[in-house]
């Protein structure tokens, strides 16, 4: 699992202004409400996959954005809010590119005796012509040098160096600034922090960094029926949520401030209400309870909250009952995701609605789109999309067995979910692919 190519086929998408991205939310909440009708009972107020997806992204991008100043350490993965410009040249000042000699003028030359220019040393005394000194890599040039020779590129005869190969000016030798002269744009606002650029930072002079911060995430598990050690029995069952949603969103870039769990009854839905509308988390997960069962209370607590449904059902197999809503105005507002209470149907919520809506909150550009060509036949839906575990090859997606919504065994072993358009695809069909976040994650993408 990692960051492969093979027979990935990339896309890319354009990234939105937060103007593009409010008018891009109302028009895709138009086409949401416009949505004909399906065949399907569960399809007649279903948003197409691709539509609730989008309308996620552009509500997260709609919202405005914080902004914090942070220690380099604390800056990983999270989104520059400022352009990142050099604080002075780089170098900043002449240094050998490799161990050897730095010499003046054409050779042979004379050795200086008991000298050496080291990395972090005081400026060296200039040569003259026809002198050499030893030098380490990282030291600054003496002023005058010609040019540096590699240690295994010349030899020494008595107090005399002599080059086994010719001696061009400027070789092996950095200049002030090759790299960035002060001032230099080196990563534009909205940039990913990952360790290449603290680097680069810390390279530039920086000890803190303006990034956005993690949104921040409160899951809410419900159902009287979970258990949270041991084996299920007598009708109940394990909770699979806990312990998978907190590190999921972790690896999405979210900050999980908390983990509840709530029963079935009139006082879970009380406490749901309060907590949905009082809390300080810029997205609040539930599990379970997002249907029209006699305890699913989701839609009725988000209703008594003023909550507007922005996604309310996706044409998407596992999961169609999830949903997307906003509690409040929309730049200041809080968001609401719906899962289902099986464990797979809320994998798949988590990247239809939670992952687009999580990386837009973080100021994080979409993910580029690819596609794979499937190995052998995968049947579909009739009418809605479906999401299926695979393994990703050099060549292929290959399917993945025990695909239901209560089952976890195919996406544990997967890299990938592969995106199954209605009514199935033919082996050798191009679909597009959505990594898993520990399949990635090594990318910061």
């Amino acid at each position: 699992m990692g960051c492969r190519g093979g027979g990935r086929r990339r896309t890319e998408r354009l990234r939105m202004t937060p103007t593009d991205a409010e008018h891009a939310l109302d028009q895709a909440l138009a086409l949401v409400s416009r949505a004909p009708a399906g065949e399907d009972a569960d399809s007649h107020r279903a948003a197409p996959w691709p539509r609730a997806r989008e309308t996620a992204a552009h509500a997260g991008a709609a919202v405005r954005a914080r902004s914090h100043r942070v220690p380099l350490a604390d800056a990983l993965g999270e989104v520059l809010d400022l352009p990142l410009e050099a604080l002075t040249d780089l170098p900043s000042f002449d240094t050998s590119a490799m161990d050897g000699w730095a010499v003046a003028g054409p050779g042979p030359w004379n050795v200086r005796a008991g000298e050496k220019v080291l990395a972090g040393a005081d400026r060296p005394e200039p040569l003259a012509d026809g002198e050499a000194v030893p030098i380490a890599t990282g030291a600054r040039i003496p002023s005058d040098t010609t040019a540096v020779i590699r240690s295994e590129h010349c030899r020494e005869a008595g107090h005399q160096l002599f080059a086994d190969r010719p001696v061009l000016t400027g070789q092996d030798i950095r200049p002030r600034g090759q790299e960035c002269r002060s001032g230099d744009l080196l990563l534009p606002e909205g940039s990913l922090v990952t360790p290449a650029v603290l680097g680069l930072a810390a390279a530039a002079g920086y000890d803190e960094l303006t990034t956005r911060p993690r949104p921040r995430v409160e899951i809410v598990v419900l159902g009287d029926e979970l258990l949270t050690e041991g084996r299920p029995h007598d009708g109940l069952i394990r909770d699979a949520l806990s312990p998978m949603l907190g590190p999921w969103l972790g690896r999405l870039g979210a900050e999980v401030v908390g983990t509840r769990r709530l029963g079935d009854d009139p006082a879970g839905a009380q406490a749901l209400l309060e907590l949905v509308t009082t809390s300080a988390a810029d997205l609040v997960i539930t599990t379970g309870g997002t249907a029209s069962g006699p305890v699913d209370h989701v839609h009725p607590v988000l209703a008594r909250a003023g909550a507007r449904l922005l996604v309310d059902g996706v044409a998407v197999r596992p999961g169609h009952p999830m949903l997307l809503a906003r509690i409040g105005d929309r730049a200041d507002g809080r968001y609401v995701v719906g899962l289902p209470g099986n464990p797979l149907a809320a994998v798949s919520g988590l990247l239809t609605l939670a992952e687009p809506l999580l990386r837009s909150l973080a100021g994080r550009r979409p993910r580029p789109r690819y596609t794979a060509p499937v190995q052998g036949d995968v049947p579909g839906h009739p009418h809605d999309t479906r999401l299926v575990p695979v393994l990703l090859t050099d060549e292929h997606a290959v399917p993945l067995r025990y695909h239901g919504p209560a089952m976890l065994r195919g996406v544990a072993a997967a890299d990938a979910l592969a995106v199954v358009p209605p009514r199935g695809a033919r082996s050798g069909q191009e679909l597009e692919i959505l990594d898993l976040p520990w399949a990635s994650g090594g990318c910061f993408t």
